[in-house]
């Protein structure tokens, strides 16, 4: 299936509001991908797919999780929002036929982030934050950060992540966390 036809699918699939973020995020993961030297097509790909399972509600994507042995921690069972990046990859797969491991890992992780992101995993997971239909304090600040240094921009995103979790008062997924740690312990090298 073309992009085109994977656009099309998501039309129906989405809410309105989710598809034309979608959209954003694949345009902005290609404008990411050109400027970092990444596979653009793998990028507007990913982005375009990133929020497949988004619109699942809560009790499926956390049904689904189970059956494919998605959960990786309890914060997932309270949180299963968390679980839509897995979710949606793993659907992808398996309804779409879509085999690229690339794509699905950038999707499977760009809700909570991962330690050792690949190029395409820092592309979507940013993409997916800062997409121009994204509004929120210090969202241009991280725009302008991207446009320098991926990781910098990165490590932001995730502190960004991190204290809106905290203030409210929700748990922290222990990806994000190591993510953040990851980064900050790679450029003290």
């Amino acid at each position: 299936m073309k992009e085109n036809g994977y656009d099309e699918l998501l039309a129906r699939k989405l809410s309105p509001l989710r598809y034309r973020h979608s959209q954003g995020v694949a345009s902005y993961a290609a404008e990411l991908a050109l400027k970092y030297k990444g596979d653009i097509s793998k990028a507007r790909l990913a982005g375009l797919l990133h929020d497949y399972a988004r619109d699942l509600p809560e009790e499926k994507l956390l049904t689904l999780a189970e059956e494919a042995g998605l959960i990786s921690c309890e914060v997932e069972r309270r949180l299963p929002v968390l679980l839509h990046g897995p979710v949606g990859a793993y659907l992808i797969q398996r309804e779409l036929g879509l085999n690229d491991k690339e794509i699905l890992q950038a999707i499977s992780r760009h809700t909570v982030g991962s330690p050792d992101m690949t190029l395409l995993d820092k592309i979507i997971y940013l993409a997916d934050a800062l997409e121009p239909g994204r509004l929120y304090p210090g969202v241009d600040v991280l725009r302008r950060l991207a446009e320098e240094d991926l990781d910098k921009a990165l490590l932001k995103a995730l502190e960004s992540s991190i204290s809106y979790v905290l203030a409210k008062g929700q748990l922290l997924h222990p990806a994000t966390v190591e993510a953040r740690n990851y980064l900050l312990l790679k450029g003290n090298n």
